[in-house]
Order: C-alpha cells, then sequence, then structure tokens
C-alpha cells in the first residue's frame, strides 16, 4: 500500500469553543471569516462550526478540498455554566500558540478591533517585536495579527 505525499494538504484547525454564538461573531464580524457549513448533532450534544475565508482559489471548493480553515466544536451546555472555561494551552504550562491572520495595514486592524472592543495580549507598540499584534478570541485563543506587504 501506498500513499502520494503530494496530495496532502493542511485542512483545518479545531477550538473546543464555550459559547458558539460569541465565537462565530467574533470570527465573521471581527476577523472577517466566512461560516461555511455548520453540523448539529442533538443527540451526541455538539456542533461543528467551519470558517474561512474566501478568495478565487477556494470559489466552488467543497469543505476538505480547501485549505487553512478554523473548526469550531461547541460542546452543548457549556455556554450556560458561567464558571466553566477550556484550556487554550497558553497559560502557565503552554504548549499550544495561536493561529496567525495576516492583514493589509496592521495599525487600521488595531484600531478597528479597538473600536470594536477586542482584548489584546500584545499591542504593536508593545516589546521588540512591533510589526505583530495579537489578540485574544471569546475564549482565550490567541491570534496573531501580521500586516502583509503584499496586500498594501
Amino acid at each position: 500500500m501506498t500513499t502520494d505525499l503530494s496530495t496532502y494538504r493542511y485542512n483545518h484547525t479545531m477550538y473546543r469553543v464555550k459559547d458558539p454564538k460569541a465565537s462565530v461573531k467574533f470570527y465573521t464580524e471581527v476577523l472577517g471569516m466566512t461560516l461555511l457549513e455548520e453540523y448539529h448533532k442533538t443527540e451526541a450534544k455538539f456542533s461543528l462550526y467551519f470558517l474561512g475565508y474566501t478568495d478565487p482559489a477556494s470559489k466552488g471548493l467543497v469543505r476538505l478540498a480547501r485549505q487553512g480553515l478554523l473548526e469550531l466544536t461547541h460542546n452543548h451546555g457549556t455556554e450556560e455554566d458561567a464558571g466553566f472555561a477550556y484550556n487554550t494551552g497558553n497559560g502557565d504550562v503552554g504548549g499550544y500558540g495561536h493561529i496567525a491572520i495576516t492583514v493589509d495595514d496592521l495599525q487600521a486592524a488595531c484600531s478597528r478591533f479597538d473600536t470594536l472592543g477586542v482584548r489584546f495580549i500584545k499591542r504593536p507598540e508593545e516589546g521588540s517585536m512591533k510589526h505583530i499584534a495579537f489578540i485574544a478570541d471569546p475564549d482565550g485563543y490567541r491570534v496573531e495579527i501580521l500586516e502583509n506587504p503584499m496586500l498594501k
């Protein structure tokens, strides 16, 4: 049995989320992703939300043919538990890092995030790395924001 490595593609990263409405709103309205598909498995008590960016190269592709998607998994009932929180992998122990999103203008994006009330972990003017920012999604997962000079 053989497999062709040239056909392998990175499809998605999955995050568990407490409140899917807040998370989908963050990724669509704050970061500009599109909700591509959603599945609700009531009997199993979970829902899946697939988000990503649309561009000419991905137009018409089914989800499994796309690359760089985000899957949000919601276990029903967590949104009703005020004390519930997922471990994002970025606490004292660490382990997981972040996803990264490129933007056309870092300063303008950060100003927009401020207007929207987004929580910053690191602003461009903080520390020695002036070319990046980190924001947090509703569950505290980190999102690195990078300026792509090719988009200017």
